[in-house]
Parts: structure tokens; C-alpha cells; sequence
């Protein structure tokens, strides 16, 4: 990840994020939402069941990502 933010981070690439700062408030609200719910859930919900959730949005976000270059 610090190589990855290193690179990006030379050639201007986080310019975007500084120019649209309402995108990132509430890409970090929902992020921290997020973060609370899951949380609040490892009581209730077995740790599989969350899993396969994970699971469910990265194989979802991954699929949006890959149709979206093509």
C-alpha cells in the first residue's frame, strides 16, 4: 500500500481528491458507518455468515470494476 500511495502521490494523482473534497466526506462517512455496522454485528452475526457478505462485495465491487475497463 505505501508503495502504491508513493507512486500515485508523484504523479499528482490525489489532485482529484483535493479539487472534489464533498466525493471524499462522504466516501469517509460511509467508510466510517461502515466500519460501525460491521462491528456492532460481530455479536449477533456468526463470523461466516459475515465472510461470505465480504465476500459477496469485493466479488460484486470486482465485477463493476472489470466491466467498467472494458
Amino acid at each position: 500500500m505505501l508503495t502504491g500511495f508513493a507512486r500515485h502521490r508523484r504523479d499528482s494523482s490525489f489532485a482529484v481528491l483535493g479539487r472534489d473534497r464533498r466525493f471524499v466526506a462522504l466516501l469517509a462517512i460511509g467508510l466510517v458507518a461502515s466500519s460501525l455496522v460491521g462491528a456492532l454485528l460481530l455479536g449477533i452475526v456468526a463470523n461466516t455468515v459475515l465472510l461470505a457478505l465480504l465476500a459477496l462485495i469485493l466479488l460484486v465491487s470486482a465485477v463493476k470494476l472489470w466491466r467498467h475497463r472494458h
